[in-house]
C-alpha cells in the first residue's frame, strides 16, 4: 500500500512524494522547514532583544513599522515564487522535466526584473510609505535609513526566495536549510558588531542590522547558485539562455499574481492595522512589535506544515492521486495542530515571562503591559493558524491561489480591519484590535477548510493528462501538458 512505501529520490533531484507514508513525508519535509523557521525566529528574537535592550523602544518601533512597509513591497515577489513552486511540484508529479526547466528559466528572469523595479520604486517612495502608516515621530528618524538599506537587498532576497521555493517544489526542503542557516549565522555575527561597533567595526546603530542582512544575503545567494551549478541540478538556471517564455510566464502569472495579490492584501492589511495601533502611541507600537514576535513561532510551525501539505498536494495532483491529497490535509492538520496548541498554552498562561525577553518592565512598563495583554488574547487563537494553513496548502497545491485571495479579502479586509477600527474606537483601547485579529483568524480558517471539504480543488489549473489515481501506478512516466490560457 502507498502508506507503507518509501519516497524515492528523483534522478533529477528532489523526492517523489506520490507514494509512501503521508505522515512520514509531511514530517520529513516539514522538519527542515521548521528548523529553518526556528533558526530565523531565533535570529529575529535575538535581534529584537539586542535592539530593545541596547537601542530602546524607538528602534524597536522603527523595525516594526519598517517591516510592515517592506512586507507590502515583497508581496508580489512572494506570489511569483509561490506560483513557480506550485508549477514545479505539479510538473515533478507528472514527470515533465522539460516543463520544470522552462519554469526555472522564466521565473528567474521575471524575479530579477521585478526585484529591480521594486528596488527603484521602494527607494523613491520610502518616505511617503512611512508617512502613510502614521509612523511615530520618534521612530521616523531611525526607520527611513533602515528601510532604504533593507530595500537595497531586494533583488538578492527575491532571488533567494525563488530558489528556495523551486527546490521545495521538487520535494527538497533540506538543501535550502543549509544555506538559510549559513545566512542567518552571518547575520547574527554581524548584527551586534555593526550595531554596537564592537571589534573595531563601525558603530551603525539600527542600520547595522540592515547592513548585516545585506551582506549575509549576498554571500548566501552566490553560494547557492554555485552549488546548483556544480551539481548540474535541474534547477540550475542557464544564465546565457534567460529569455522570455511567454506561455510559461502567463501560466506562472495566472497562479502567481493571485498569490501575490493575496500577500499584498495581507501586507497592506497589516499596514492598516498598525496605523490603528500607532494611534495609541509609541508604547502601543513597541508592545505590539515585541509581542508580535512571539506569534512568529506558532505561525511558522503552521506555515511549515502548510507548505509541506502544498508540495505533497501539488505532486499528487500532478500524478492524479486525489485520495492522497485528502489524507495529506488531515495528517497535516493533526501534526501541525498538536504542536501549535503547545505554544498557545504557553502564550496564554505565561505571557509575563515571555515579554521579559523583549521589554524590561522596570524601564518600560507600558509596552510590557500591552504586550502581555496581546499574548493573552491573540495567543488563544494560534490553533486557527494550523487549521487555516493546512487548508491553504491544498488550495495552493492545486494552483487555486485566487481562492486564497478571496479568503484573505474576506477575513482581513471585510472582518479584521473594520472590526479593529470599530472596537478600538468603541473600547477606546488598543485591546479592541486584538479581539478583531482573533475573530478574523477564525473566519479565514472556516473559509479555507470549507473550500477543501467541497472538493473543488480537484480541478487543477494545469491539465496533466494523467490517468485516474487507480491507474497512475501502471503509467507513472506520463508527462504533463501545459494547457493554453
Amino acid at each position: 500500500m502507498d502508506s507503507e512505501e518509501s519516497s524515492p529520490t528523483h534522478a533529477h533531484g528532489g523526492r517523489d512524494l506520490t507514494t509512501g507514508s503521508i505522515p512520514r513525508q509531511l514530517v520529513t519535509f516539514a522538519l527542515p522547514l521548521l528548523a529553518g523557521s526556528a533558526i530565523q525566529c531565533a535570529y529575529t528574537l535575538v535581534n529584537r532583544i539586542w535592539v530593545g535592550q541596547f537601542l530602546g523602544p524607538e528602534a524597536l518601533a522603527a523595525i516594526t513599522v519598517t517591516m510592515q512597509v517592506t512586507f507590502v513591497l515583497v508581496a508580489l515577489a512572494n506570489g511569483l515564487t509561490m506560483g513557480s513552486s506550485i508549477l514545479v511540484s505539479q510538473f515533478v508529479g507528472a514527470r515533465n522535466w522539460e516543463a520544470v526547466r522552462r519554469v526555472v528559466q522564466s521565473s528567474v528572469l521575471l524575479i530579477l526584473i521585478l526585484g529591480g523595479v521594486l528596488l527603484v520604486a521602494g527607494e523613491i517612495a520610502a518616505p511617503a510609505l512611512l508617512r502613510a502608516i502614521n509612523t511615530p515621530p520618534e521612530a521616523w528618524r531611525l526607520a527611513l535609513p533602515y528601510m532604504r538599506i533593507f530595500i537595497g537587498a531586494f533583488p538578492l532576497v527575491f532571488t533567494g526566495f525563488l530558489t528556495i521555493a523551486l527546490l521545495r517544489g521538487t520535494g527538497d526542503s533540506l538543501t535550502p536549510l543549509y544555506f538559510q542557516a549559513a545566512g542567518v549565522v552571518i547575520n547574527a555575527i554581524l548584527d551586534p558588531l555593526l550595531m554596537l561597533g564592537w571589534l573595531g567595526f563601525p558603530r551603525l546603530g539600527l542600520n547595522g542590522t540592515a547592513v548585516g542582512m545585506l551582506v549575509g544575503q549576498t554571500v548566501t545567494i552566490v553560494a547557492f547558485f554555485v552549488y546548483l551549478h556544480r551539481k548540474k541540478h535541474l534547477l540550475s538556471p542557464d544564465w546565457r539562455g534567460l529569455r522570455p517564455d511567454w506561455q510559461m510566464a502567463k501560466l506562472t502569472a495566472k497562479i502567481g499574481l493571485p498569490a501575490g495579490a493575496q500577500q499584498l492584501l495581507v501586507s497592506l492589511g497589516g499596514a492598516v492595522v498598525i496605523t490603528f495601533v500607532n494611534r495609541f502611541g509609541e508604547n502601543a507600537t513597541a508592545g505590539f512589535g515585541a509581542a508580535g514576535q512571539v506569534d512568529m513561532v506558532p505561525f511558522f510551525v503552521a506555515m511549515s506544515f502548510g507548505m509541506a501539505v502544498s508540495v505533497l498536494a501539488g505532486q499528487n495532483i500532478g500524478a492524479g492521486r486525489f485520495a492522497r491529497v485528502r489524507h495529506t490535509f488531515w495528517a497535516g492538520l493533526a501534526l501541525s495542530g498538536s504542536l501549535v496548541t503547545v505554544f498557545s498554552l504557553l502564550a496564554v498562561t505565561y505571557p509575563t515571562g515571555i515579554m521579559r525577553l523583549f521589554v524590561n518592565p522596570a524601564h518600560d512598563p507600558a509596552p510590557f503591559a500591552i504586550g502581555v495583554e496581546y499574548l493573552r488574547i491573540v495567543g488563544a487563537s494560534y490553533l486557527f493558524f494550523a487549521v487555516m494553513f493546512a487548508g491553504v496548502g491544498v488550495i495552493n497545491g492545486a494552483g487555486h491561489t485566487f481562492v486564497g485571495t478571496i479568503t484573505t479579502l474576506v477575513g482581513l479586509w471585510l472582518v479584521r480591519i473594520p472590526l479593529a477600527a470599530y472596537l478600538s474606537h468603541r473600547m477606546d483601547s488598543v485591546t479592541g484590535i486584538w479581539y478583531a485579529m482573533v475573530i478574523s483568524f477564525s473566519v479565514s480558517m472556516l473559509l479555507s477548510v470549507g473550500y477543501v471539504l467541497s472538493g473543488l480543488w480537484k480541478r487543477p489549473i494545469v491539465k496533466h493528462g494523467l490517468a485516474p489515481a487507480a491507474e497512475v501506478a501502471q503509467a507513472p512516466q506520463q508527462s504533463g501538458v501545459i494547457e493554453p490560457l
